[in-house]
């Protein structure tokens, strides 16, 4: 769990349930400044809301977390400062959700349906209604493949520039657009199919 780092726990259902900030960009120029902790304060929303996004299960979001900024503080000193933080944070997250899927433990677990939540109350209809539309969208997202997926969430709801997505994926900038322009067919042709019911 994050409570390993001996800093403030944000909770996942948080993160989930509220808009939250970004966190200030940061570029190159920041590079030299950044600490392991000042990354863990601003970043950790963002670290949480990426790996949702890329289909980890809301019981293990604070966990794979973790195991992300431990490899940021191991892999700071060298971070040259190309490109964006959150692009260097995407490549980590990447590489730690890759490593906690191959996790024995993992394999042998049966996957299930998430808790229902609770009943609420009526004033928190809007939370509800978000909550269901994220929801919808992660099945939605589920339709793509990793790579269509992950520059769809880095254009689209992170809003990330091309360049930033393809440095931190590691293709073509053409390719980012080709990627970008099939998932956002496969969202909308999901959505009108839905609509259509």
């Amino acid at each position: 769990m994050l409570s390993l780092l001996p800093l403030p726990i944000v909770s996942t259902s948080a993160v989930a349930t509220t808009s939250l900030p970004a966190g200030p960009p940061l570029g190159p120029a920041a590079a030299p400044a950044m600490t392991a902790r000042a990354l863990f304060e601003t970043q950790l929303p963002y670290v949480l809301r990426v790996l949702r996004y890329l289909g980890v299960a809301a019981s293990d979001a604070e966990d794979v977390a973790q195991d992300v900024f431990v490899a940021v503080h191991r892999s700071l000193p060298s971070y040259e400062g190309r490109g964006s933080v959150q692009s260097w944070l995407y490549g980590i997250c990447r590489r730690s959700l890759s490593d906690h899927r191959k996790r024995a433990y993992r394999r042998r677990e049966s996957p299930s349906d998430d808790i229902e939540p609770a009943a609420q109350e009526p004033s928190q209809e809007r939370d509800l209604a978000f909550q269901r539309a994220l929801s919808r969208l992660d099945e939605i997202l589920d339709g793509l493949d990793d790579d269509k997926r992950s520059v769809f969430i880095l254009y689209e709801v992170e809003q990330l520039t091309m360049k930033e997505i393809t440095d931190a994926i590691g293709c073509p900038l053409q390719t980012g657009y080709t990627r970008l322009r099939a998932a956002r067919a496969h969202v909308e042709n999901t959505t009108r199919r839905e609509a259509g019911r």
